[in-house]
Parts: structure tokens; C-alpha cells; sequence
């Protein structure tokens, strides 16, 4: 029976890079976003789309995006199932590229989240079950539908406002070292609490942001690695799984899924290594309870202690655990699937080229969400 460790260390990330700016670009298509991000990746590889012969993305088709960029890669992947997605095709790219389908994998990203230009409209109607089943209870978009977990992780556990304010606290912290960050003024605590109410618990300072951007990653096998011009970043592990799709069908309100209990611990066994080795956390910030779930779920602390860890500011700068150093999904950008931008940071931890740079940073893990809580994923990258 084949185990995934053998695929640790097998393959790394030689070229990553976001769109030229992130924000609001009305300029830009969903299809140019793409793009730019991968030209970009690719001159950070020093490669060219010629030497692509594999490549994954989500939100366009992957046809789409081939005849946009006028190449016929043999190996495609089209997973698409939220702001998890592009780290599910760094797993997928290991696989392909051990397997030898693939020689040089682009995994790209565009997203005109708050200019839609090219934007495809909303999918849901009365005919589908998120139509009979959510919509009637007034959950309709993300922050009604991401309000109802943690109304129930509050009510089990004693998490409180303030705990959600933290979050928002922290990761601002962080984004006031990032030029890049859309949003960098300094906020207390007692300033999310007074921002405009969204849907119960969650205040304006508690949702992310809405924007435009992209990312691209290009990834080779262990023999190629160091043939390049940066430092090879490799992926030690990764887990995935998918649950549902509708928020009323998940399978437990207070926690991250079952799905989450399956990828946090896959990671960690393909990659050989316990919390005690992770040097530093991207946990997807849709909202500001999202991190407080994925430290739970991932095991770094117990139920209900997330929202205590966050209060206390250990993931600030100076805490004891970096968590979202480029600003995250609240502060930083959020196109709407905000995965790669997570990847993206962790690259420039493990490659010492970030805005906000830890010292130290030797292992990094990558976690996110699709859709609302249905499925996830969750990469440790290590530059050792």
C-alpha cells in the first residue's frame, strides 16, 4: 500500500508571486488576474509559459485560462471548491509531478472579487438545496452563513466578542508592517466592537475584506529544485477532504468539520512532524472566528481555548506563534478565495522575503476552508 510520506520532500515551490498590486484594479479581468500572477510566478522561477506542461486553477475554467494563455499542458486539475482549493492543487501537483505527468506545474489565481469585472453572478436558487434550506432562514451570503457557528462555538465554550475583536487586533498588527496591506490604521479592540453590526456576532472589523488580486505558484520535482533562482520552498505535507456544501448541513456548528480533523492530522503524519516543529501559521480569515476554529481544529489547542489563545495576543508580533503575518483576509486582501494569498505568505516566511519577516521561520502551515466551512486543506511547507 503506497504512503503518502514517501511524497514528502519530493517536490517544492520554485516560483511564486501575486498580481502587481491587490485592491481594487477595475482595470483588470478575472482572466488578466490570472495572468499577471502567473507571468509573475514564472519570471520569479525564471521560466517561461513554455516550460509549463501541467497546470491547475479554480474560479475559471481551466480551458479558459489555456486558450487565454495559448499553451496545451498535459496534466490539468480544475478543483473547485472555495478559497481551499489552491492548496488542495499543490497536493495534487505533487502526486502529478511524482507520478511523472507532469514536469513544471502552474497553479494560478484571479479573482475580481469587489470589481467583478468578468465575475460570474450568484449560483443559488430556490431549485437548489441551499435555496430550500438555508435561504428561507434569512442565511443568504457569507456573513449570515458564517454567523451561525460561531453563535453555537459562543454558546458551547463561552467565546465572547471579545475574543473575535482579538483576532482582528492581532492581524491589523500584522498588516501595519505590510505596505502591501489594504487596511493598516491601528484598531483596539474596543474599535471592532463599535463598528457596524453585520450579522450577529460579526461586526464590520470582524469580516474580511472585499478586493481584487491574484497569486501563481510553480512547483518541480526534488531533482529540479535547485536549478533555480530562489531558494526551493517544499511541501512536506497535505491533507484535504470535503464534507458539504450548505451551511445548515454541517455536521457540527462549533467546529471546523470532521473535514478538518482529517487534513490537519494527514499533514502533520506525510510530513513527519508534530505542532511543536511549526514555526509559523496561515490560517484562512474569512472572518475573525475562522482562525479561532482552525487552531481547535488542528489540535494546537483545545476546544474552546482559541478564543482565550488569540485574547492573550500570542499571535501578534512578539507572541509566541505568528499567525497571519501579511495582514490576512481581514486587513490585508480577500478576493473571495483567499488560499493562495495564504500560500503566498508562507513563501515569503520560509524564503525571508517578507514585509513582516519572523525570524527563524523553517516550517510554515497553511490552512483553509471552502466554501462556507465544506471542505479543506492544509499544507506544511518547510525551506529545510
Amino acid at each position: 500500500m503506497f504512503d503518502s510520506r514517501e511524497l514528502s520532500h519530493k517536490v517544492a515551490i520554485v516560483g511564486a508571486a501575486e498580481t502587481d498590486t491587490v485592491g481594487v484594479l477595475p482595470n483588470h479581468s478575472v482572466l488578466q488576474l490570472h495572468a499577471e500572477s502567473a507571468f509573475n510566478a514564472l519570471r520569479d522561477a525564471g521560466l517561461t509559459l513554455d516550460d509549463v506542461d501541467g497546470i491547475a486553477t479554480a474560479g475559471v475554467s481551466p480551458a479558459a485560462l489555456t486558450e487565454y494563455l495559448g499553451i496545451m499542458p498535459r496534466w490539468v486539475d480544475g478543483t473547485a471548491v472555495g478559497g481551499g482549493s489552491f492548496l488542495m492543487h499543490v497536493g495534487h501537483a505533487v502526486a502529478a509531478i511524482a507520478a511523472g505527468y507532469a514536469d513544471v506545474v502552474l497553479v494560478t489565481h484571479g479573482e475580481s472579487g469587489r470589481s467583478r469585472v468578468g465575475a460570474a453572478g450568484p449560483g443559488r436558487t430556490d431549485s437548489t438545496p441551499g435555496g430550500q434550506f438555508d435561504a428561507p432562514f434569512g442565511v443568504f451570503g457569507p456573513p449570515t452563513m458564517f454567523s451561525v457557528p460561531i453563535a453555537a462555538h459562543m454558546a458551547r465554550y463561552g467565546t465572547t466578542e471579545e475574543h473575535l475583536a482579538a483576532v482582528s487586533v492581532a492581524t491589523r498588527q500584522w498588516a501595519e508592517r505590510n505596505p502591501r496591506a489594504m487596511m493598516r490604521a491601528p484598531i483596539t479592540v474596543e474599535d471592532v466592537l463599535a463598528s457596524r453590526l453585520i450579522a450577529w456576532p460579526l461586526r464590520l472589523l470582524n469580516c474580511c475584506l472585499v478586493t481584487d488580486g491574484g497569486g501563481a505558484l510553480v512547483l518541480v520535482s526534488e531533482a529540479r529544485a535547485r536549478d533555480f533562482p530562489k531558494p526551493p520552498v517544499w511541501v512536506l505535507g497535505r491533507g484535504e477532504a470535503v464534507q458539504h456544501t450548505n451551511i445548515s448541513q454541517m455536521w457540527d456548528f462549533t467546529e471546523w468539520t470532521a473535514a478538518a480533523r482529517h487534513t490537519g492530522p494527514e499533514a502533520f503524519r506525510m510530513a513527519g512532524l508534530d505542532h511543536s516543529a511549526i514555526d509559523h501559521l496561515m490560517l484562512y480569515d474569512a472572518f475573525s472566528h475562522t482562525p479561532i476554529y482552525a487552531m481547535e481544529a488542528l489540535g494546537f489547542v483545545k476546544p474552546g481555548e482559541g478564543g482565550p489563545w488569540f485574547a492573550e495576543m500570542r499571535s501578534a508580533p512578539g507572541g509566541t506563534l505568528p499567525v497571519n503575518t501579511n495582514g490576512g483576509g481581514l486587513s490585508y486582501t480577500h478576493t473571495g478565495m483567499y488560499g493562495m494569498f495564504a500560500i503566498q505568505e508562507a513563501i515569503r516566511q520560509l524564503r525571508g522575503e517578507a514585509a513582516a519577516q519572523v525570524d527563524g521561520v523553517q516550517t510554515s502551515l497553511v490552512h483553509a476552508p471552502g466554501g462556507m466551512f465544506s471542505a479543506t486543506a492544509t499544507l506544511i511547507l518547510g525551506n529545510q
